[in-house]
């Protein structure tokens, strides 16, 4: 695919920078972060180098799931500021290079959302049917919870009405009826609404919980629930065309990938990108364990995006670092090397810890995972304070522990607010990772500092074309602690290493279609290594260090490169 085709598939390439408007800046002393104070820190993303934000939830809530239970989808939450701030952020981010995208959370609403208020009053109620109702739970309804520390079921009694309403989350976030055409309408409604006032589309939060139809008495008679999430792109694609949908789908690879679209075409018509969960866990575990088998194997399963779609690589994200898709045995390894006591786990499945403090602040093993990040197919997503090595507060409850206010200085509150005894969204992180020791204003002019890596890694990234837009495929090396792969686009190939083990090593690398003696440049450093023979190469890789080596010669053979 030619460069010079794809200006409107920014995605590929961009950098997305996930933050909670509520944590992310003060403007006005409350203790609340405001988008006031968002618009305020825009240039420290320029700076670092972001190209997409992503709005976690600002919208009106009772704040019972961290704004995720939404009371109107068309209106700013009024502590985080009015309609007005959030259109005047969207365009200074603009002005600065920067698109942004929000959270599309349309699976359930609050409890106290006007619609569910209306449909509980009475079974006759016009937004009656906009909600999933029964008599007595149905034995073949869904299972499982998304929460189970808290809810031990998702059907909710009524006393109103005397019925039992479905939720997979909470039960004061009621699911939606997606069934239901004038649900479907609403939802489209929703999204024409946002981006008329300049979003660039959404990141869908649950997508499988979205389309689902379990529970329903003629479930078998409904839409099919992926042609309806083709309706939707089609939908984006007609307000906005290079507008995008970044959905959560957290199942396995072959289920993950249906929610591209048709494979038959190789053209994504439902969502534009895909998070890569497997992939994520898979880095943990090889983390864990020093060897590259664990992820180098999910990178060989993965499926192949379509043309129109992409993977997206992060090393967390907003909520537990979810470690469901590793068996038990291979989830006990993570615990055991980077959460083991119990008030570190969460809901038996992740971690509630961000990864500096996860690897006792060892800045290699830190630096590794974020050069996975930029490096390995897919488009990166940061978590707001990565970049500055921010840790968690476990005094926290639950997920909020990876949400504490970011450290900006090293004041008391990092900078985060000018307020005195205001109470806080959650509680800022203290000991070796509070502000005192990390924030970004004594980082910003240090190059070696976790910032200035991370500014020279994102600009590496965005001088790498291959890495994003080219084909890829693992290579077997003689050490089971590195992690090679080769990415080729038409006229370059870029050769990546990165060593799990706390070893020195010198991989031999077999590289298809390398000449011998030609010249690989280090992308960093600027220097240079020879291949031994046709095809070979031996590259020395430090404890936890990585290589990106530019082939200097095209390949002879590019196709050879492509993926597996």
């Amino acid at each position: 695919m030619r460069l010079t085709r794809t200006s409107d598939l920014w995605w590929k390439n961009a950098v997305v920078y996930c933050l909670d408007v509520e944590t992310y800046q003060d403007s006005d002393g409350d203790g609340t972060g405001d988008f006031a104070g968002l618009t305020q820190r825009i240039d420290h993303l320029v700076r670092l180098g972001v190209t997409c934000v992503w709005l976690m939830p600002f919208y009106p809530t009772r704040e019972r799931d961290d704004g995720y239970d939404i009371t109107d989808f068309y209106a700013v939450d009024p502590r985080l500021g009015t309609l007005g701030d959030f259109t005047e952020f969207v365009r200074t981010a603009r002005d600065r290079g920067i698109r942004v995208i929000a959270d599309l959370v349309v699976n359930h609403t609050s409890d106290h959302h006007p619609w569910f208020q209306d449909a509980r009053s009475s079974r006759t109620s016009k937004y009656r049917d906009w909600y999933v109702w029964c008599d007595s739970p149905p034995e073949d309804g869904p299972e499982g919870v998304v929460f189970p520390d808290v809810e031990k079921s998702v059907w909710e009694h009524d006393e109103t009405t005397g019925q039992y309403y479905l939720h997979r989350f909470y039960k004061q976030q009621p699911d939606l009826n997606v069934a239901n055409p004038a649900v479907r309408d609403e939802i489209a409604r929703i999204m024409g609404f946002w981006t008329q006032l300049g979003l660039s589309g959404f990141r869908v939060d649950a997508v499988p919980f979205l389309l689902e139809t379990d529970g329903q008495e003629d479930a078998d008679q409904l839409p099919d629930p992926h042609e309806y999430l083709a309706d939707l792109r089609a939908f984006l694609g007609r307000r906005s065309g290079d507008a995008v949908l970044l959905g959560e789908v957290n199942l396995p690879y072959p289920d993950t990938a249906k929610f591209f679209g048709d494979s038959e075409s190789s053209r994504g018509d439902e969502l534009t990108m895909c998070f890569d969960f497997i992939g994520m866990q898979r880095m943990y575990l090889s983390m864990a364990r020093g060897e590259a088998a664990p992820l180098a194997a999910a990178l060989r399963e993965r499926p192949a995006a379509p043309r129109d779609a992409h993977w997206a690589t992060f090393v967390r994200n907003h909520d537990e670092l979810t470690l469901d898709k590793l068996d038990d045995d291979e989830r006990a390894e993570v615990f055991a090397a980077f959460g083991p006591d119990k008030d570190m786990q969460l809901y038996d499945r992740g971690l509630r810890r961000r990864l500096p403090p996860m690897v006792d602040g060892d800045r290699r093993r830190v630096e590794l995972a974020y050069s996975l990040l930029f490096s390995l197919p897919g488009t990166p997503v940061l978590f707001y304070g990565e970049e500055i090595g921010m840790g968690e507060n476990l005094a926290a409850e639950g997920r909020q522990a990876v949400r504490t206010p970011m450290q900006w200085t090293p004041d008391k509150s990092g900078g985060f607010t000018a307020g005195e005894g205001v109470e806080l969204p959650n509680p800022v992180a203290t000991g070796a990772f509070g502000p005192t020791k990390v924030n970004a204003h004594d980082q910003a002019h240090d190059p070696a500092s976790p910032l200035g890596r991370m500014r020279t890694l994102i600009e590496r990234y965005r001088e790498t074309p291959e890495l994003a837009w080219g084909d890829y495929r693992v290579i077997d090396t003689d050490d089971p602690g590195v992690l090679v792969h080769l990415s080729s686009l038409e006229g370059g190939a870029v050769l990546v290493l990165h060593n799990f083990s706390e070893r020195s090593v010198t991989a031999s690398v077999e590289v298809p279609g390398l000449r011998g003696g030609r010249l690989l440049t280090d992308v960093f450093t600027g220097d240079t290594l020879k291949s031994a023979a046709a095809g070979l190469v031996d590259v020395a890789l430090d404890p936890y260090g990585y290589r990106w080596l530019r082939v200097n010669t095209p390949l002879d053979d590019p196709d050879r490169a492509t993926a597996v």
